[in-house]
């Protein structure tokens, strides 16, 4: 299944590419439509999420070491009514934006990406540094530690790796008729790190627990299926990079921290509302 989202991931980009590149191309080119200026939209989606392999460097009172390539996947919520039930609908990995178009065409977003990353613990990580506990130090045998066994590390954001953040989009009507339109749009954006970071590492008890642990930068590409002026469908893919240089790994307030960054990318799809929509023709 992950290698299908993959897939859509590279169409869907390079499809989009292609409309950017011929931005003149529409299907009937009587009837255009713009959201004009002071036109907002909500919207609440879901996703799928990749991510690049990562070193992650563990530092505490007697110890400071890395874990080299270490990979992790997403982990979706099995498709139920947890997707439109409202006391249970920010359990699966969520997308929300708001946006509120600056000038014609062109929107200021504010998002939550509510991503999920697993830790496959079903891995050999390379190792380098120094554990002072004898014990954890055993597990390292020829530079390398064996994680599928749980006692050396658990570590997951998937309360979850929430990537809050902020951007510009501009948008393109690609497609007008009556009561729908196609837009296409293409943008960049900035933002903070909050996971909820499940770490139990040594044995300690696990910490869970909300933190402002780095940054991010992402680039995005969508199309938006407007009905009646406002209703919206929308399909987006987003590439980005997550730097998080202050994961904590206990529940006490010890200096122990993690940090690691990596690329992502998200294939995202869901419904929206527009509001204050305003048509020139």
């Amino acid at each position: 299944m992950k290698k299908f989202f993959e897939l859509v991931f590279v169409f869907f980009v390079g499809i989009t590419t292609v409309f950017g590149q011929n931005q003149e191309i529409k299907i009937d080119n009587n009837n255009t439509s713009t959201f004009k200026k002071g036109t907002m939209f909500v919207f609440w989606g879901w996703n799928r999420a990749g991510f690049s392999k990562s070193d992650i460097r563990f530092e505490g009172n007697g110890y400071d070491f890395t874990l080299n390539n270490v990979v992790a996947h997403d982990r979706p919520s099995p498709l139920n009514l947890d997707y439109i039930n409202p006391a249970e609908v920010s359990a699966p990995q969520f997308n929300f934006r708001f946006a509120y178009f600056l000038k014609d065409n062109l929107a200021l977003v504010v998002s939550q990406d509510h991503m999920k990353y697993v830790m496959d613990q079903n891995q050999i990580a390379d190792f380098s540094g120094h554990i002072s506990d004898p014990a954890y130090a055993g597990m390292v045998q020829n530079g390398q530690v064996n994680l599928s066994d749980e006692q050396f590390l658990t570590f997951e954001h998937t309360d979850g790796l929430n990537y809050v953040n902020a951007g510009l989009e501009k948008y393109k009507n690609i497609l007008s008729k009556k009561n729908f339109d196609i837009f296409w749009a293409y943008g960049a954006g900035a933002g903070i790190l909050m996971p909820k970071s499940n770490v139990k590492l040594f044995g300690n008890e696990r910490s869970d627990r909300y933190h402002l642990a780095g940054f991010g930068l992402d680039v995005r590409t969508n199309i938006n299926f407007v009905f009646w002026d406002h209703i919206m469908g929308r399909v987006e893919g987003k590439f980005g990079y997550i730097n998080m240089p202050d994961i904590k790994t206990t529940l006490n307030n010890k200096p122990d921290k993690a940090s690691q960054d990596f690329v992502f990318y998200q294939v995202n799809f869901g419904v929206g509302y527009v509001f204050n929509r305003k048509i020139k023709n």
